[in-house]
């Protein structure tokens, strides 16, 4: 099983191709650039220096989100669009646990946020299964900072809580604040998803893909357009 994994939810743009028990190849960026513009260019690099033709994939992972509007969408709808035109299955990954996933191993809770303004953050709790993946113990939300450390304080029955994730340093005071020394931060080599672990978590579960056209982006909030709109009673 041969899977090409997308991630452009975030600043980091990453892809991958890989199989059940190795990474053949990862290409990772993490700057402030046009992900539409990039990611095919990406992908076609990637594949060239595998010496791989779309024809030979054997399934499409991707980041489903939550994270930036605009870029969950066009890594969600590149997605799709090649699963629909090579006839394979398609998977969505949450960028939550992607994150999560580098944490690997870890003995206690995990906790990876995207910063989503005003105080709050897209976040969830994990904890390490068996087989290395982030099993989720708290479901993702988007909620205020200071109403969430509380929580995920509660879930960690007084053990560690391991923060990741690239905006954990705009919150790391308030952390550190709430939770003193049960909080700990990742290094910064654990901090951005990575397309060979979205890949690898969706080969675990691509037996069960849907219809190309079931998966759909998953924001936990509605664009700030669309809510204005429906705020006035207005359809979309």
């Amino acid at each position: 099983m041969r899977i090409l994994a997308i991630d452009t939810s975030n600043l980091v743009l990453s892809t991958a191709v890989v199989e059940e028990e190795r990474v053949l190849g990862e290409w990772t960026t993490n700057l402030n650039k046009n992900h539409s513009v990039r990611l095919m260019e990406s992908i076609s690099q990637l594949l060239d220096s595998l010496d791989l033709g779309p024809d030979q994939l054997d399934g499409i992972a991707v980041a489903r989100g939550p994270g930036s509007y605009t870029g969950v969408r066009i890594g969600v709808a590149t997605a799709k669009t090649m699963a629909w035109s090579l006839n394979i299955p398609v998977i969505g990954v949450s960028s939550l646990q992607a994150v999560a996933a580098n944490a690997g191993g870890y003995s206690g809770m995990i906790v990876p946020l995207f910063d989503a303004r005003r105080g709050q953050v897209y976040t969830g709790g994990y904890r390490s299964g068996p087989d290395m993946t982030a099993r989720e113990v708290l479901p993702e939300r988007i909620i205020l900072l200071r109403d969430w450390l509380p929580m995920a304080a509660e879930a960690a029955a007084d053990g560690p809580v391991l923060f990741l994730g690239d905006d954990v340093s705009i919150h790391r005071s308030v952390i550190t604040e709430v939770l003193g020394e049960q909080a700990q931060f990742a290094p910064p080599f654990f901090n951005h998803p990575r397309a060979a672990g979205i890949g690898w978590l969706a080969a675990k579960q691509i037996g069960r893909a849907g219809n190309v056209h079931q998966l759909v982006p998953e924001y936990l909030q509605l664009a700030e357009a669309e809510a204005k709109l429906k705020a006035r009673g207005c359809s979309t």
